[in-house]
């Protein structure tokens, strides 16, 4: 058996970890402002605008810690390192997203039952502060999403929170020119329908990779047509694909070539191109000759 690794080569940690930090730093204590002006101002578009915020930063806080456990060294005990960790701690920002989507559903439909004026200006004031957070924290993200899915993930909440702030905006803007107080708690419904969207998709990427499934983005029919095409492979079976966290995907597979095995340029040109072609980065490959009297034991459930 022959296990292979390619690494790749992101920007350094110490301007990844400053991204993080100032990220963090802004969005959790915008968060906070946004839920003492929510309260003032009787808006509960600004308050699930706030929640979505929090659940936010607890990503960041996600991808920041993934950054940081991909360094950590194995154990005898842990193998693979805490990668994992990375996986749970989506799962439970997922749930946490629910849980809260539910109570601000709740409290939206008592606001339409009940109306209460609300404070236009200063959510327009609030949410305006918002989109430049969020947009300016964004930027912190532009190059480096280039090189990490991880990161990428990151950039696109903040991006999209800017525009969930910008949708704030106009609701405070439309209850002060006509005054229909309705208009805020349906605003709230539909960012809700929109942080329910994303948490159903991440959700189900959470558990699909706890489950070992094949990540979202790796083709393995792709992957075992690409392997059965390698010069003197006749099959391939016991082909396995999961995630070890949100940001590096394994591979095990055994290759039947009778007239012989891989040389070291072989696996490093077949690594090679799975990562770049599939971005799966750990990779062990077991060569059979597919002798008759010695089966494989694992062929016939593949």
């Amino acid at each position: 058996m022959s296990p292979a690794h390619v690494h790749h080569h992101p920007p350094s940690v110490v301007t990844l970890n400053l991204s993080f930090a100032f990220a963090v730093l802004f969005n959790s204590g915008f968060v906070l402002t946004e839920v003492v002006y929510a309260v003032i101002a009787h808006s509960v578009s600004l308050l699930s605008d706030a929640v979505h915020n929090f659940a936010d930063v607890l990503g960041l806080l996600m991808s920041w810690v993934a950054v940081v456990l991909v360094k950590r060294r194995s154990t005898q005990r842990y193998s693979y390192g805490y990668k994992k960790l990375t996986i749970l701690a989506a799962l439970a920002n997922a749930l946490l997203l629910v849980f809260t989507s539910a109570l601000i559903v709740y409290e939206s439909l008592n606001k339409l039952r009940n109306p209460v004026p609300i404070n236009e200006v200063i959510v327009m004031v609030v949410a305006s502060v918002g989109i430049v957070i969020n947009s300016g924290t964004a930027l912190l993200f532009m190059r480096q999403r280039k090189f990490d899915l991880n990161i990428r993930s990151a950039f696109l909440h903040l991006a999209y929170d800017a525009l969930i702030a910008l949708g704030v905006v106009l609701a405070g803007a439309i209850v002060y020119f006509t005054n229909w107080q309705w208009v805020d708690p349906v605003i709230s419904v539909v960012i809700v329908a929109i942080i329910a969207w994303g948490s159903w998709s991440l959700l189900q990427h959470s558990v699909a990779l706890i489950l070992g499934a094949v990540p979202y983005g790796v083709d393995q029919k792709a992957v075992s047509t690409y392997l059965k095409k390698l010069p003197r492979v006749e099959a391939v079976h016991d082909l396995h694909i999961w995630g070890l966290s949100t940001q590096e995907t394994a591979l095990t597979a055994h290759l039947v070539m009778p007239e012989g095995g891989l040389t070291d340029r072989d696996y490093q040109q077949v690594t090679q191109a799975l990562a770049e072609r599939f971005q799966i980065q750990h990779v062990t490959l077991q060569v059979e000759q597919g002798q008759v009297q010695y089966p494989c034991e694992q062929a016939s459930d593949c």
